[in-house]
């Protein structure tokens, strides 16, 4: 005869950890699964952040050589209208004496005037390319900050997610999953715009 009334452990040990997976391990395994969603969105706005500033930057280079080539352009169309003062200086001088100059100064002065035209024209092109990357740098600089700040939301994103699985509180994982998702749509927004 038993000395008490019977209990099946087994059975209730099955219903205890049924219950602990039905409670904490499903939600264990979704703040997992939106965890692991969020670190890769996380893991490729990183990427496109540093593509991004990395391609501005080498804009931002290639305007600095643009910027140097037409200030060089520039000199030379300062010094060729130095060269066309002097024959003008030449040619004034012959003419203050009475004396018809001869006709090369006349010729290198059109000459010298004809070049400046050449090297201006060079010179505002240089500055064109100059002011197209800027502008381009400028805009993938906008985009890099689109895609740094949607990382930063995902890591707070992933940062609450693992508050909620110690804690097991599902408003901070609801927390996690909203700030998830404004990050998404900053990453998408930034990505097509």
């Amino acid at each position: 005869m038993p000395e008490g009334p019977e209990i099946e452990l087994e059975k209730l040990h099955e219903a205890i950890k049924e219950e602990m997976e039905h409670e904490g391990g499903m939600f264990l395994k979704l703040i997992s699964i939106s965890t692991a969603i969020l670190a890769v969105f996380a893991a490729i706005a990183s990427l496109q952040a540093g593509a991004t500033v990395n391609i501005a930057l080498m804009l931002k280079t290639e305007a600095a050589h643009m910027q140097a080539e037409a200030s060089n352009q520039w000199s030379y169309y300062q010094a060729k209208g130095v060269k066309a003062a002097v024959q003008e200086a030449s040619r004034t001088a012959w003419l203050a004496i009475g004396k018809e100059p001869p006709a090369t100064y006349e010729e290198k002065i059109h000459r010298y005037g004809e070049e400046q035209k050449e090297i201006q024209k060079v010179a505002q092109e240089k500055e064109k390319e100059r002011d197209e990357r800027l502008k381009e740098s400028d805009h993938l600089l906008h985009k890099h900050h689109g895609f740094a700040n949607s990382v930063a939301l995902f890591q707070v994103s992933i940062a609450l997610g693992a508050v909620a699985a110690l804690t097991r509180i599902k408003l901070v994982w609801y927390g996690s999953l909203l700030t998830g998702i404004v990050g998404v749509v900053l990453f998408l927004w930034t990505l097509i715009h």
